[in-house]
């Protein structure tokens, strides 16, 4: 049977090649000192960006079957110094409400500590968000709260860098 090239099919292969244009390795604060993982950007045909998460060490890590769901955005800033407090708000370059923010990214399951997902957004380009921050919040994005989804503290972050 002849498959045919969908975006599915160039995603999963961008994924296999392993060659993400910028990255962001998120290591957790004092809330989630055992988090850490790697958020991989990678530039599509399509003319917007795959985004792949691999997190470990959520804070449901210790409960037998758990899964619960964490917000996941980019912020201005890359800096995450002092427990995160610099990364400034959601990167929103339109200037639109939340949810629409071009850094409100789709939230991660975590599954008894870890999360893995890949996703295709088409808001921003890499070279727009180098230098920001990836941020994890212990909550969910509620998506509707303003002007940031109520997504509570921030428990990860890493500064996105371009060729990993």
């Amino acid at each position: 049977m002849q498959q045919s090239q969908t975006p599915g099919t160039t995603f999963a292969g961008l994924l296999a090649e392993n060659r993400p244009q910028a990255a962001a390795w998120v290591r957790g604060g004092a809330a989630a000192p055992r988090l850490s993982g790697l958020v991989k950007f990678y530039d599509t045909i399509y003319g917007g960006v795959l985004i792949e998460t691999e997190i470990f060490g959520l804070p449901n890590i210790s409960s037998q079957g758990s899964s619960d769901f964490y917000a996941l955005h980019i912020h201005e800033t890359g800096d995450c110094s002092h427990q995160f407090t610099k990364t400034g708000n959601h990167y929103n370059p339109a200037g639109l409400p939340h949810p629409q923010h071009a850094g409100d990214l789709l939230p991660l399951l975590g599954n008894q500590g870890y999360a893995w997902g890949a996703f295709y957004d088409k808001r921003f380009q890499i070279k727009d968000i180098l230098g920001r921050s990836v941020v994890i919040h212990r909550n969910r994005d509620d998506f509707t709260s303003q002007p940031a989804g109520d997504a509570g503290e921030k428990i990860g972050c890493g500064v996105i860098v371009g060729n990993p």
